[in-house]
């Protein structure tokens, strides 16, 4: 049996170099306007390209001047495609999510700490500012977000990406509407950073023409996607629909595209799939298109692999008008796709010479000038560093099932790299001995040997910052725990979630220290790639060899447990057969400054529950395979526990707060125990996310207290670990896991609902375990872990 589920499109938002609104960026792109200029926003003085496409708006008179430009620039496409759609969002509505995306995030903010002028609160700010989830944080505040809020970290992808997982949660039953799009600014660590890798074009760029580099732009597109029903219940107008999505990795280079196009190909095939159309169904592609020779070269076989017998095809890139908007850019282009759907017109590329030009290889670029065409179905595709490859289709009407039986999520493989432990025998022999880490900053210390242990040449290590790093050897120990082998018959099979909170924070204040003394032409080409979030999912793609489904989601730690929920949908829904989702936060140097600029870390050790201030900071990447149970049995492979359900919740809060958020957290663990068909009574035990902090320990126990009883078992595995964040979030996962597998001891670190020791012994079987997580701002995810049938 099938059910039809329509995800629709009822509000637009924009704003760009073209424009302000929707209507002035879309009228200008008709009139072949480019809003590519000599660039005011950063100093370009010596350097070999001083273009860009920037806005003509001051933001500081709209909004806070305390908000990162990149959140700034999503707020203003938000309020008009809030207003758009017609919600007023007056009240906290569980049923309406946020996800955003972005490339750089708040790089702005970073630029401003470092620039060594700024006052001590001034320093705070920008350092709350800086994460890419600020801008998912932001968005939630604004709509009053009740169900999930998290930002998409996959680069120039990032906004593709974010409206298919956004259109995943309504279909799955998670949100009814959700606020989806991308945002990113025009900025010196994007641009010293092209710069370095010699990809930008001094006369400004001309896809799939010259391709002789690109051109940065800055911008947010924003749109509001329900279900059919939602919108039909309220009135809403309707632009169109949104179809199937593809998604994949290419397993081959950090910055550079398949030459093949194997990896885009699979996206686009898989977006046709999933929208039940064929080739021929498609009048329109707005191309990735950025404007340089391989990434041009590999889009142009892709799309004429794909497309051979469809003679009628339009293809154009809008970014000769737009500039390169990073992780923006394909949410700018989705608005683009609906306006011209709506329209029946195709908006040209630009810089072509000579219009006949435009026509090459059997397609037609659209050169210059827009034409009419009547329009049924448009894709959207977007490609980004890490070999991160998005493709998803807009139609008037459309016809996406859903099958009614669901894929049963099992965990069967653990890869653990933290301070005390490099491996999963490591840490349950840590976490049994019943020792604790006695300093209040921790940090993996990682050699040669352990690469080698797992199969990882140092020649690839050289590439790689220590997040990468983290990552390619917790995920490398996943897939071996589980036995599973990487082969070109399965790679597309496999996927790859990773959650992270801090992301590349600290390699992205290493390049900005660097080009703050040098000046923007003096950046490094070999740590650029490293400064965006995704870099760690890529590097351990190529190592592993896996080709299917890639994204990262980010937010605080609780992005953690996020990458588990979004890997246990990817299984249940049978996007792939596994995946390997993990939670990665690095601790360097870079990364502790900015912590104990904050005020966030502790001076002494306090135990949970005790009224302390700040905590101990950690690191790791904590790594689990997730597989259909099917699957898993085909392959024999032995598993730990089920994932029986997940759910997430927000009530915001300021981004640097969780006091008055437990509404978020108990909305979160509601949902959990729903999805997963139990009750409280049906939990045996929890493990939690105190970590000393007085009010992040408060907040925690005020939502179990609503909906547990007293004694429930709450674990604090951060007394033992640390706060390390993601990492400590997906740690949470894999002991539950253990737990259930009856590998580690259940006594030691627990307490209950009041915040005393729990005394004595309790059993967890026939029951379900409960992991929670947080984020600054009031976001929270929640999952629950049960036995597998067969062993009850």
């Amino acid at each position: 049996m099938t059910e039809r589920i329509k995800c629709v499109v009822t509000g637009l938002g924009m704003v760009c170099a073209l424009g302000n609104n929707v209507e002035e960026c879309f009228r200008n792109a008709l009139d072949s306007v480019s809003g590519i200029k000599r660039a005011k926003r950063v100093v370009t003085e010596g350097c070999y390209s001083d273009l860009a496409a920037e806005i003509n708006d001051d933001l500081n008179d709209e909004f806070d001047k305390n908000i990162d430009r990149t959140s700034c620039l999503a707020l203003k496409a938000g309020k008009e495609a809030l207003l758009d759609a017609g919600l007023s969002c007056e009240k906290t509505d569980p049923r309406l999510s946020v996800v955003m995306g972005s490339c750089i995030g708040g790089v702005i903010s970073g630029e401003k700490l470092y620039s060594g002028t700024l006052d001590e609160e001034e320093c705070k700010n920008a350092i709350n500012e800086m994460p890419i989830g600020a801008v998912g944080t932001h968005m939630a505040r604004l709509c009053n977000a009740g169900g999930a809020a998290v930002t998409v970290a996959n680069a120039c992808a990032a906004g593709t990406i974010a409206i298919s997982y956004a259109c995943d949660l309504i279909r799955e039953g998670k949100a009814d509407v959700a606020i989806v799009g991308g945002a990113d600014s025009f900025a010196s660590v994007p641009y010293a950073g092209f710069l370095a890798l010699r990809a930008l074009d001094p006369k400004g760029c001309s896809p799939f023409n010259r391709s002789e580099g690109i051109t940065l732009g800055e911008g947010a597109g924003v749109l509001v996607i329900e279900s059919a029903e939602h919108a039909e219940k309220r009135g809403a107008k309707v632009y169109c629909e949104v179809l199937g999505s593809g998604i994949s990795g290419d397993a081959f280079d950090i910055t550079a595209p398949r030459p093949d196009g194997q990896g885009q190909i699979y996206a686009i095939k898989t977006a046709l799939k999933n929208s039940r159309l064929t080739p021929i169904d498609i009048s329109y592609v707005n191309a990735h298109g950025t404007g340089t020779e391989k990434n041009d070269s590999a889009e142009k076989l892709s799309l004429r692999t794909v497309f051979s017998e469809n003679d009628d095809l339009k293809v154009s890139s809008t970014k000769a008008a737009t500039g390169h908007c990073l992780g923006a850019a394909g949410a700018l282009e989705a608005v683009f796709c609906i306006k011209m759907l709506n329209e029946n017109v195709i908006l040209p590329t630009l810089g072509f010479e000579k219009e006949e030009d435009g026509v090459s290889s059997g397609m037609d670029f659209v050169a210059n000038k827009p034409q009419k065409k009547r329009l049924e179905y448009v894709m959207n595709n977007s490609f980004a560093f890490g070999g991160n490859n998005a493709s998803i289709i807009f139609g008037r009407r459309g016809d996406v099932l859903r099958a009614e039986k669901k894929e049963k999520a099992v965990i069967s493989g653990l890869g653990i790299v933290l301070p005390s432990a490099k491996d999963k025998e490591e840490y349950i022999e840590y976490w049994n001995s019943g020792k604790s880490e006695e300093e209040t900053v921790l940090r993996t210390a990682l050699n040669a040997e352990d690469f080698v242990k797992a199969g990882i040449k140092p020649s690839f290590c050289r590439k790689m910052d220590t997040l990468s790093k983290l990552q390619t050897l917790s995920g490398a120990g996943a897939l071996a725990d589980g036995k599973l082998a990487i082969t070109e018959e399965n790679a597309f099979d496999v996927g790859i979630i990773v959650g992270t909170g801090d992301g590349a924070l600290g390699t992205g204040a290493e390049f900005q220290k660097i080009i703050k003394e040098k000046g923007n032409a003096g950046g490094s080409a070999f740590k650029f790639p490293n400064t965006v979030y995704n870099a760690a999912g890529g590097y351990f793609s190529i190592f592993a060899g896996i080709k299917g489904y890639n994204a990262t989601v980010t937010g605080g730690a609780q992005a953690g447990l996020c990458s588990i929920a979004y890997a246990t949908e990817t299984v249940r829904s049978g996007k792939v057969k596994a995946a390997v989702c993990s939670g990665a936060d690095e601790n360097g140097e870079n990364i502790t400054e900015l912590y104990e600029r904050r005020g966030w870390l502790t001076k002494e050790i306090t135990p949970p529950y005790n009224s302390g201030k700040g905590f101990v900071l950690s690191d790791g990447c904590v790594s689990l395979l997730i597989e259909s149970e099917e699957e898993a049995k085909k392959r024999g492979a032995e598993t730990y526990c089920t994932v029986l359900g997940y759910g997430f919740g927000n009530k915001s809060v300021e981004n640097d707060r969780l006091k008055g958020s437990e509404e978020g957290l108990a909305t979160a663990i509601n949902n959990a125990l729903e999805d997963a068909k139990i009750t409280p009574c049906g939990v045996g035990a929890i493990i939690g996310f105190a970590c000393g902090d007085e009010e992040t320990d408060a907040t925690e126990r005020a939502a179990i207290n609503k909906i547990f009883r007293a004694d429930v078992p709450i674990i604090a595995i951060k007394k033992r670990t640390g706060e390390g964040r993601a990492a400590t979030a997906a740690l949470a996962c894999a002991h539950a896991a253990m737990l259930l597998n009856g590998k580690v001891k259940n006594g030691g670190c627990v307490y209950k609902a009041d915040g005393t020791s729990y005394e004595t012994e309790f059993s967890v079987k026939g029951k379900a375990v409960l992991v929670i997580s947080y984020a600054y701002g009031g976001s929270y995810c929640a999952i629950l872990l049960g036995k597998n049938e067969e062993e009850e």
